[in-house]
């Protein structure tokens, strides 16, 4: 885990480094894609649209592509 992962927990800070590839915009995990897994560990696929910003459907659609690719 990145340090500043662990430091914006310790605060309790919300994340503004948008350029960290585990930045997403919802604040409630302090934008952090670590801090929602460390915070709420296995997550639905409703879960990981709703803090994308996506719908259910899509986040299926990118599974099965990722499993497709995985696959070759």
């Amino acid at each position: 885990m990145k340090p500043c992962v662990e430091l914006c927990f310790k605060k309790n800070a919300t994340c503004h480094e948008k350029t960290c590839r585990m930045w997403v915009d919802y604040e409630e995990d302090l934008n952090c894609a670590n801090v929602a897994i460390k915070r709420h560990g296995k997550m639905t696929l409703k879960e990981v649209g709703k803090r994308l910003n996506l719908s259910y459907v899509r986040i299926t659609q990118i599974e099965k592509d990722v499993i497709k690719k995985l696959k070759k």
